[in-house]
């Protein structure tokens, strides 16, 4: 009787361990999965600082790099660029027309495996070439990013005036 009585209770304190060891295995998966997450997000904020530069110094080629080969850009009122070429036809004809002086604001940020998102708000100025006003610029948009070899690409892009 002794011995099953011993049995039980080293039973006991080793699934008691056990469930410890699980649970601080668990708490490290999720602190490095927290991490990681952290670390992804800060690379997509840079890169939506970088679309932030390509837009306010009006480049074409820098916006259109910024992007996945098969990616989309959506602007108001206007075609949509679709892929590597169409992008880079796209913002060539909006920095033709316009100038920008934004900021965005990140609202939120969600990362899913080599998926994310990004809903930002911006607002500063767009100074219209054909007749040189300057008017208030005010926008709110939706990024769709897709990692491919490491970096963080938009996939898809689209946004509308707010005012």
């Amino acid at each position: 009787m002794k011995k099953i009585i011993i049995a039980v209770f080293v039973i006991t304190i080793m699934t008691s361990c056990n469930e410890n060891r699980n649970q601080e295995l668990n708490n490290k998966s999720t602190k490095n999965t927290e991490i990681m997450e952290k670390q992804e997000k800060q690379k997509i904020e840079a890169l939506l600082n970088e679309y932030q530069k390509s837009l306010n110094n009006s480049d074409a080629k820098l916006a259109q790099s910024l992007y996945t080969k098969d990616g989309i850009f959506m602007p108001t009122q206007a075609p949509s660029g679709i892929g590597s070429e169409g992008i880079l036809k796209s913002y060539e004809y909006v920095f033709s027309q316009i100038q920008l002086n934004i900021e965005f604001h990140i609202e939120e940020i969600g990362v899913d495996g080599n998926m994310a998102f990004a809903v930002t708000s911006s607002n500063g100025t767009v100074k219209i070439h054909a007749n040189g006003v300057v008017v208030p610029e005010t926008n709110r948009e939706l990024f769709v990013f897709e990692k491919l070899d490491g970096e963080w690409k938009i996939a898809r892009y689209m946004f509308n005036k707010t005012k």
